[in-house]
């Protein structure tokens, strides 16, 4: 009875000891929990916050493309005008006898736009050094030229001489060009609103990542804490067992024939315990100190 005692002893001790060990790992899971919790929830709240200027940035975007299209229309109606004008002017004018090259091809007319076109293909040509030695002479020779017609035909233009020289002609084309000039601001300001979204959107994106990892670290971390706690419950169930054979072999030394029945406290505490109920360390130190 001695020995058996003793041995009861010792394994209550070691019991005990798991269990508080038990315990402390699932006390301080618990408050790893809390503090990932409280992590997450504050990334949650960001990512709604993201989604909701991304939202606004939206709106504006959208409000903005309209304003765009709104002012396409108005440009488009100045060019209208501006075509018109030309068409007058051109009739008035009567027909133009079309000219022809050495090779008897048709050549088109000569304009500001086809001046413009002809100088930035060869300004674009000469910076890709694809012209050089004799043939790069030429080139700046004929880009002189070219810079030579247009600064001409533009001052014809201001006199009133050359083919833009109609008043109606030339406030249609100041509309054109206020209006490309509304259009080209207006789309500026929409794209930026746009790359502001896009902006906002891939906050969102790394926000949530983050927020995801914050709750699987949550996940995991309860899981520990669901398992230090099992452990912990079924080593009380063990400690109170050993206790209760101890308390029965003092018992039956003693001339008490009976097995006692636990505290009542301690058993709706146990019950507690078992269904996964909070206790307070007050409680569960009374469970461990249960003889």
């Amino acid at each position: 009875m001695t020995d058996m005692k003793a041995l009861l002893e010792e394994r209550r001790n070691m019991v005990d000891a798991k269990a508080t060990a038990f315990r402390e790992s699932r006390d301080a899971h618990n408050e790893k929990a809390r503090e990932a919790r409280t992590t997450r929830d504050e990334l949650t709240g960001e990512v709604r916050e993201l989604i909701d200027e991304v939202k606004k940035q939206q709106v504006v975007r959208d409000q903005l493309n309209e304003i765009v299209r709104a002012k396409k229309e108005v440009r488009r109606e100045a060019t209208d005008r501006v075509r018109a004008a030309r068409a007058a002017l051109d009739e008035a004018r009567g027909p133009v006898e079309p000219t022809f090259d050495q090779r008897g091809r048709r050549e088109r007319p000569v304009t500001l736009h086809s001046l413009r076109r002809d100088l930035d293909r060869l300004e674009r040509e000469f910076e890709q050094g694809r012209h050089t030695g004799k043939n790069e002479k030429k080139v700046m020779e004929r880009m002189k030229s070219i810079q030579k017609q247009i600064k001409d035909m533009k001052a014809a233009e201001a006199s009133g001489d050359g083919p833009g020289g109609s008043a109606e002609l030339k406030a249609a084309q100041e509309a054109q060009e206020a209006a490309h000039q509304e259009v080209e601001a207006a789309a500026q300001a929409a794209q930026d609103a746009h790359d502001l979204m896009l902006k906002w959107n891939a906050q969102v994106d790394d926000t949530r990542a983050k927020q995801e990892r914050a709750h699987r670290e949550l996940r995991s971390i309860k899981r520990e804490a669901d398992t230090a706690h099992q452990q912990f419950a079924v080593s009380i169930r063990c400690l109170h067992s050993i206790q209760d054979m101890l308390r029965a072999m003092r018992n039956a030394i003693e001339g008490e024939g009976h097995r006692p029945t636990p505290r009542m406290e301690v058993s709706d505490l146990m019950g507690k315990l078992m269904s996964g109920e909070t206790l307070s360390t007050e409680e569960l130190m009374q469970l461990q100190r249960y003889d």
